[in-house]
């Protein structure tokens, strides 16, 4: 998920850029530091607590390696799917025990965006591939990225190219999604969060719609910077909205359905990836925070956030209690001990527990956090 030539994935802040540039697979090296065995550590604020298991995927490294866990899901069955970049297993399915069930894909070294939809009673994947790989030496390249839509068993359906090949982009635009998200009436939006930043809108067979976002628009709330995530906000069943992710500004963007701007949600000193939805909450993985003086930190500093149903951040697991003044949120910090490195998603179960996939986390699989 990071890679030598990713100028759009920390835009605007060109030191922690070039930190990562040098050496993706260390992370940022600002917090790295030996953590404490958690153990029975309960965290997290209010009536969202949890209890953390760093050993609950059963897998072995040797015949099922992880390089970074990007995303997962829960399909309709109550299997966990999870999407990552190692070309041997792209895909691993697990029970919520942790016991694993299947794995398939070597098609994705940039796998990084899963997104679960369901038509006719079955469901289906679309998969994105951001682009940015590692080699077998550690090294990180760069190619075209792609989104594609499969079968639970690893078969293609369909993919949706380059937008330069329709005509969307000049020759100069990169294209490197992170994420997709599903419309009521099947619309696929693709967010180009380390590309041009734009979200494409698509229709259920893959044809293009609209686009929207970007870095020039007359008004800048308009804009997005490092477009990680795309969401559909359901809560309101009369008029689903959509939830962008503009992480470099530490906040969330609503648009229409159509790309009109409707408001943002500001979350001061987060990096947040996408927004995940359970019932009235988001969830979110905060890849990296802010230190006092608003410096941006690396290494240890991500965690999770919630929201409540008025959009209101109740509860950061990992990180610290969430203090509002006169309205407005105040900047959130990681915990004093690291719980997390990079908090790259959050999939909540049907029993509320959280699983947290990370990038940049040493190979590990994603951390359950059991609710207490």
């Amino acid at each position: 998920m990071n890679n030598p030539s990713r100028r759009s994935f920390i835009r605007n802040s060109a030191m922690i850029s070039a930190l990562a540039i040098v050496k993706p697979g260390v992370g940022f090296g600002i917090l790295n530091k030996r953590r404490k065995d958690p153990g029975e550590q309960i965290i997290g604020h209010g009536d969202h607590r949890y209890k953390i298991n760093k050993d609950w995927a059963k897998i072995s490294g040797i015949n099922h390696p992880l390089l970074n866990c990007h995303e997962m899901v829960q399909d309709s069955k109550g299997r966990l799917i999870m999407l990552g970049d190692n070309t041997q297993n792209n895909i691993l399915i697990f029970d919520k025990s942790g016991q694993l069930l299947d794995f398939w894909g070597h098609a994705f070294p940039g796998g990084h965006g899963l997104t679960l939809t369901a038509e006719g009673g079955e469901d289906f994947l679309l998969l994105t591939d951001c682009g940015y790989f590692q080699d077998k030496t550690g090294e990180w390249g760069s190619q075209s990225g792609q989104v594609v839509k499969m079968t639970l068993d690893g078969r293609l359906l369909f993919a949706i190219g380059h937008p330069r090949t329709i005509g969307i982009y000049k020759d100069d635009e990169p294209f490197k999604p992170t994420e997709t998200a599903v419309a009521p009436n099947g619309d696929i939006y693709v967010a180009d969060g380390y590309g041009s930043d734009y979200i494409i809108q698509y229709n259920a067979k893959g044809e293009y719609i609209r686009h929207f976002g970007g870095h020039h628009n007359a008004n800048p709330e308009h804009n997005l910077s490092n477009a990680h995530g795309v969401a559909i906000d359901r809560r309101d069943k009369n008029n689903p909205t959509l939830i962008c992710t503009s992480r470099e500004e530490n906040c969330f963007k609503y648009f229409t359905l159509e790309g009109k701007f409707i408001r943002r949600i500001d979350l001061p000193g987060m990096y947040v990836c996408r927004a995940v939805f359970d019932e009235e909450n988001i969830y979110a993985g905060v890849c990296w925070s802010k230190d006092a003086s608003g410096k941006m930190l690396g290494g240890d500093s991500g965690f999770v956030t919630i929201l409540d149903g008025s959009n209101k951040v109740i509860s950061n697991p990992g990180g610290g209690a969430p203090v509002y003044q006169n309205g407005r949120l105040q900047q959130t910090f990681a915990a004093t001990e690291p719980v997390f490195q990079h908090g790259h998603d959050v999939c909540v179960d049907n029993d509320k527990n959280l699983y947290v996939c990370q990038w940049n986390a040493n190979r590990t699989a994603p951390v359950k956090l059991t609710r207490v």
